[in-house]
């Protein structure tokens, strides 16, 4: 005979209301009132920007195009500003060391971070501090780094003449001699902002699986034929980047000349930006300083649009 389970008895068995869900209109709710505070806290830099980038960029446009000078009303003058300064004989010096400067900064600039993160990358110990090490001269101010290798380049006193002589070498002018200012200061360039560059190629070159190298073991590969096949193209994105990153940043260049050299001697360090500055500040002229901002604008804007446009259309081909 078959047994039937006992059946508890109807007052013991739990009854669990289903929750109907919330309304669509609650839900919506709460979704808009996530997006305020999104677009709340994204107010802030907006407004930042609005102020010290957007205006003064859109301000400086205005006023390439009239005759203005701190106090006094402005008095629109089309664009004699711009005739103005390309008949001034410092505008074809300062361009001819602006892009000599960004040359020589790619030729030596460029390839000196790699190579250090490479080296870096393959280091089994005191990573760390090697790390801090070459990231330590972007710590520095730009203007106190800038009076350290004011110092170190002194032709009497300075550092390196002293070494120099210590070695039985014959010294220089350094960033004193119109020959080599411009290169003296492309070094103190490099120096003072390859920290950053570097880390970001480590970091880059330590997210490339390490398969990819076993491989190329495997097949025979040696040091130079795994940085050219594996290396190189795994890190081509970030290559290109820098590079136009370092063009941009290379054509603004200031701080050096204005506190190492004061754009001499004879010119041979006068940088736009530098010229842009003693047209402002020591002219008086904000017409002319702006309107060679807007050439220094669209030129800036021009290449990054081509250069973009040519790495784009050859990822594509490749």
């Amino acid at each position: 005979m078959t047994k039937t389970a006992a059946r508890p008895p109807a007052e013991a068995i739990a009854v669990h209301p289903v929750q109907a869900p919330p309304p669509a209109g609650g839900r919506g709710r709460r979704r808009l009132a996530d997006q305020v505070r999104a677009y709340g806290f994204l107010l802030g830099g907006l407004i930042c920007f609005a102020l010290f980038s957007w205006y003064p960029a859109i301000r400086a446009v205005v006023i390439a195009f009239q005759k203005y000078t701190p106090g006094s009303s402005p008095e629109w003058v089309g664009t004699a500003n711009f005739t103005r300064v390309l008949h001034d004989p410092e505008f074809t010096a300062a361009w001819r060391n602006t892009l000599t400067f960004t040359l020589l900064a790619l030729l030596i600039g460029f390839a000196i971070p790699f190579l250090l993160a490479l080296v870096l990358n393959e280091l089994r110990h005191a990573k760390a501090f090697f790390r801090v090490v070459v990231y330590l001269p972007v710590m520095i101010p730009p203007v106190v780094s800038a009076l350290l290798w004011k110092w170190f380049y002194d032709p009497g006193a300075g550092l390196a003449n002293e070494a120099l002589r210590f070695s039985h070498l014959p010294t220089s002018n350094w960033s004193n001699g119109a020959d080599t200012a411009l290169i003296s200061l492309v070094i103190v360039a490099t120096w003072a902002n390859m920290g950053g560059t570097v880390l970001i190629y480590l970091a880059a070159l330590q997210s490339i699986p390490g398969e990819l190298y076993e491989a190329a073991e495997l097949d025979g590969a040696g040091l130079l034929q795994r940085i050219r096949h594996v290396t190189i193209p795994q890190t081509r994105f970030v290559i290109l980047m820098l590079m136009l990153l370092q063009i941009i940043a290379t054509m603004q260049v200031f701080t050096e000349p204005f506190v190492i050299t004061g754009g001499g001697p004879e010119n041979a360090t006068v940088t736009v930006l530098y010229l842009i500055y003693k047209y402002a500040f020591l002219y008086n002229d904000f017409g002319g300083a702006c309107a060679l901002s807007v050439m220094l604008l669209v030129l800036l804007g021009a290449f990054s649009a081509l250069y973009l446009r040519l790495t784009r259309s050859g990822e594509d081909d490749a």
